[in-house]
């Protein structure tokens, strides 16, 4: 046959084995009989080699698929394949793998080889990394990233805010009339802007470069300045092209700018040193991706609540979501970003808004993820989230005041109201309809507006 595993030398001595018993010869049929034993040991042996080269293909694409867990719940997908990850590959699979783009199970491995690393790095008691995974924090910390996502501070009468003021009578009076009829907490929202301080991101664009700045301090102070409430920062290389050294340098340049701003670190998490290394940098928050963490995700939210550092967990299904709720996640993100096989799922955030609590609930709520026009961010502030996380379309450019204002200079109805129809009205920060770009949306000043 064509695709048979003989060589062709085989193929001839068999016929012509075939055709010496045939002819009856008794000296030969002997001689005839051992080249048949000799192609069929040959064939065992060509037959065997090809089903194990497919049982380890399979074999390998199972333990990327599913990994391994240690006693803290982490995956590690390289232990349970002596290949995955491995530097003792053959050079026409190190070709390939340096060709073709890194997806999350790669990363995942790689991060895991680099944080034996750090850990060795920091292994000594006294070291501040570990010094600081190692006490609980004392008393109540501030909150400051919780407080810049609901913006507290630009609430002249929330009792969060550390310049409060005593609320009048009539905001009293109309506060128990609110109560009265259950509509508390039926406030007007303020909506928070997030800038995901990149120059690259290779597991969602592979080899487009966003951004070229030589700090990433200098960035965050920026967009700080033009109002961005918290600024993500990227410290993986690899994958985002920062690193720990320019957290740090933003800390600072934050700090300098805004006391009510709030830093925080993103990286592929998948070790607890991780942690020690967000808190030692001064950082107010990480990001917890649920994908990767799995069944450890209450234990790195339990840590990371101990040693006083504020998270954020990133979702993408329902299934992540409800993970998030059931551990008590206090900032949840929902990306339109599958993390898992690197597809933007458009709408994606916007179906899962309504596994939240209403407006001033105790979950704090942010969507993201190819948010690239106002109209996509003031259409999920509009459905109940809080905020908005926007990177690739602010790096670089001069739309990134254009994108700031659209979210800091309006106020939002109460989620409750988002299935009104009233997606199309906008109000400024005071409350008073917007006449806005929009023609259908009529002005204040249109005595029949609401008739």
């Amino acid at each position: 046959p064509p695709h048979s595993p003989f060589p062709s030398f085989l193929l001839v001595l068999s016929t012509r084995a075939r055709s010496v018993i045939s002819s009856g010869d008794v000296g030969c049929i002997d001689i005839a009989i051992m080249i048949l034993h000799l192609i069929l040991f040959v064939t065992l042996i060509s037959v065997s080699d090809s089903f194990s080269g497919s049982t380890k293909t399979e074999h390998r694409r199972r333990c990327i698929g599913n990994g391994n867990r240690n006693r803290y719940g982490q995956r590690h997908i390289a232990s349970s394949c002596p290949t995955a990850g491995s530097a003792r590959l053959a050079p026409t699979s190190l070709r390939q793998s340096r060709s073709s783009r890194e997806d999350i199970y790669s990363a995942v491995h790689r991060k895991e080889h680099e944080m034996k690393q750090v850990n060795s790095q920091h292994a000594s008691l006294s070291d501040p990394v570990r010094m600081a995974m190692g006490y609980a924090q004392e008393g109540v910390e501030r909150k400051r990233l919780a407080a810049a996502l609901r913006r507290v501070h630009d609430d002249p009468t929330n009792p969060a805010n550390s310049d409060a003021r005593e609320k009048t009578e009539d905001e009293l009076r109309r506060e128990e009339k609110m109560l009265k009829h259950g509509l508390a907490e039926a406030t007007m929202r303020r909506g928070s802007f997030v800038v995901d301080i990149k120059r690259k991101s290779d597991l969602s664009y592979p080899g487009e470069q966003f951004a070229r700045y030589d700090d990433a301090g200098m960035v965050a102070e920026a967009m700080v300045r033009l109002g961005a409430d918290v600024v993500f920062v990227n410290v993986d290389y690899h994958s985002y092209g920062g690193d720990i050294g320019e957290l740090k340098s933003a800390v600072r340049a934050v700090r300098q700018v805004n006391d009510h701003a709030a830093v925080v670190m993103k990286d592929i998490v998948v070790d607890e040193i991780q942690l020690g290394l967000a808190k030692e940098a001064g950082a107010d928050g990480i990001i917890l991706t649920a994908s990767v963490l799995g069944p450890a995700l209450e234990n790195f939210l339990n840590a990371a609540t101990v040693i006083g550092l504020e998270t954020i967990v990133e979702c993408h299904t329902y299934n992540e979501v409800q993970a998030a709720l059931d551990a008590l996640a206090q900032n949840i993100m929902v990306s339109n970003r599958d993390r898992i096989t690197g597809q933007l799922v458009p709408g994606q955030a916007i179906k899962l808004a309504g596994m939240f609590p209403g407006s001033g609930g105790p979950i704090v709520t942010l969507a993201g993820g190819g948010v690239s026009t106002t109209d996509q961010m003031k259409k999920l502030l509009a459905v109940g989230y809080d905020g908005v996380v926007v990177g690739r379309t602010v790096m670089g450019s001069a739309r990134a005041p254009e994108f700031i204002r659209a979210v800091r200079d309006r106020t939002l109805l109460p989620a409750e109201f988002s299935q009104w129809g009233l997606d199309d009205v906008e109000f400024d920060v005071d409350g008073n309809v917007l006449a806005g770009p929009k023609g259908d949306i009529p002005s204040r000043e249109d005595d029949d507006a609401f008739l």
